[in-house]
């Protein structure tokens, strides 16, 4: 085991320029895409853990103020953030109010039937912001993961092929064309194309496991959001006439 990394960092030390280069900017990649992993995997597993206790929490509580307050204490969960957007606009439509008179009794009812319609869509559009918002913080950093497990590979390919070029021309130099001429120089060049696949392919699988994660999180954000905004048309908005 010690012999073979003694060997691969002779392979690389002796590697061209060109080669070298291209395995730093591998390891940038590799550096990089493994920093995002750990901070997006523990991001989504405090967004799923606190978002479960809110979502629960929610559902027993007695009023909205105290969800309110309890979803301030929760800083990690998406759900709980929207929900404080949403109970933010909901406040401002109490604290504005709708003044609304009139000698004709059916006319007010119809006024009054108009202003609950946009208090609801203020807040559904509020919450559809919310969501918006999250969704994008969620993605943050994940599409370089892609970009890395889409382009390391060619990265490592080109380092590989420059590699190969250079074992040919020694070869043309020196006239000869024997295995021991030839193995060392192309040896070298294939320990780029074994990096690429090595930064590529952990890229890949945590770009799939986090966008599911993400999926499910937003589908969870609009029934919560659905689920929200009945509540506030039918005992809120509603009661107000």
């Amino acid at each position: 085991m010690i012999s073979e990394k003694i060997n691969l960092i002779h392979m690389i030390s002796n590697a061209s320029l060109m080669v070298q280069l291209v395995l730093l900017l591998l390891l940038v990649f590799s550096i990089t895409s493994w920093a995002i992993v750990l901070i997006k995997y523990r991001y989504i597993r405090n967004a799923y853990k606190e978002s479960a206790l809110f979502t629960d929490f929610f559902w027993k509580s007695r009023n909205l103020s105290d969800a309110f307050t309890k979803a301030k204490q929760l800083h990690n969960s998406p759900v709980a953030r929207v929900f404080r957007i949403g109970y933010a606009e909901l406040k401002k439509l109490s604290q504005s109010g709708v003044s609304i008179t009139s000698q004709s009794s059916s006319k007010e009812e119809t006024l009054s039937l108009s202003a609950r319609f946009a208090g609801a869509d203020n807040v559904n559009r509020a919450l559809r912001r919310a969501i918006n918002t999250e969704t994008a913080r969620m993605i943050r950093m994940v599409p370089f993961l892609a970009t890395t497990g889409s382009t390391a590979p060619f990265i490592g390919l080109f380092g590989t092929v420059w590699g190969i070029m250079n074992s040919f021309h020694g070869i043309g130099l020196r006239g000869s064309a024997s295995l021991a001429v030839v193995a060392p120089g192309i040896s070298e060049a294939l320990v780029a194309t074994a990096a690429g696949l090595a930064v590529a392919i952990p890229s890949v699988i945590a770009f799939n496991y986090f966008m599911h994660k993400i999926r499910i999180i937003e589908t969870e954000l609009q029934s919560f959001s659905a689920d929200f905004l009945n509540i506030i048309e039918r005992d809120i908005l509603g009661s107000k006439k």
